[in-house]
């Protein structure tokens, strides 16, 4: 399954009323968005047909997030869905996700792009293909080493993977504390070693099987009501464990 088509199955199941996108270049993926969205991108070129309540900002995320209020096109409600596909470097994607979790509720859901480079030339650093992951590859593990609370799905779509990550917690302060320190750990120079596991794409879930599952109803149902993090945290794993016990 293409990403696109992954991502249309997302907005179908989780009904997002607000929609983040980092990254949006076309106008693509922006444009599945039902609700009222956010589309952050310092030099898109818009040739999608954008439908809804769509506000573009002509600007990076590290300065769409230092503004006052960032999310006051949203009237300060919280993104339920956020798309990080913006400048593919390890060390800004981390720094986008921190941002992003910080302005999410628990219940809200992340994608990221491009967690599945394919080869060595498209995870380098240094862009020279026409499809490039980068080095994003190394963000599951990160996250998965250093925030064991997130619940992490890497999902086996075209062309190089998305990740999903669910569970947020918007007051943690470990991966902003420790910034630095774990940028200077997970990088490396090219040319990137790409992991056995990555190229073989261990682990990935299919995205069919995904969209398929039952824990987008969690979360709608947690939005809706309120649920705080610990009782909705809880029943979120047990219906993620119902279906991806190997793979969460």
């Amino acid at each position: 399954m293409h990403y696109l088509s992954f991502l249309r199955g997302v907005h179908e199941v989780l009904q997002p009323p607000t929609y983040l996108e980092i990254g949006i270049r076309h106008g693509d993926s922006l444009a599945l968005a039902g609700g009222h969205s956010i589309g952050v991108d310092p030099a898109f070129s818009i040739r999608a047909e954008l439908d809804g309540r769509v506000t573009l900002r002509r600007t990076t995320s590290d300065e769409f997030f230092a503004a006052p209020d960032p999310l006051a096109a949203f009237a300060g409600t919280p993104p339920a869905l956020t798309f990080i596909d913006g400048m593919h470097l390890f060390e800004y994607v981390v720094r986008d996700f921190v941002n992003v979790e910080r302005i999410s509720q628990w219940c809200s859901a992340v994608v990221f792009d491009d967690v599945y480079p394919r080869t060595v030339e498209e995870a380098a650093r240094d862009r020279h293909t026409r499809v490039w992951a980068g080095d994003l590859y190394k963000v599951p593990a990160l996250l998965r080493a250093e925030r064991p609370d997130l619940v992490c799905l890497t999902i086996d779509t075209e062309p190089t993977g998305l990740l999903l990550v669910l569970g947020l917690d918007p007051a943690s302060e470990v991966l902003a504390s420790r910034y630095e320190t774990l940028v200077d750990r997970w990088l490396t120079p090219d040319p990137q070693r790409l992991p056995e596991d990555v190229l073989a794409r261990a682990g990935a879930v299919a995205p069919e099987d995904v969209i398929a599952a039952p824990f987008w109803t969690v979360l709608r149902e947690a939005r809706a009501a309120g649920t705080p993090r610990d009782e909705g945290l809880a029943a979120l794993r047990r219906s993620l464990d119902a279906s991806f016990a190997a793979s969460v």
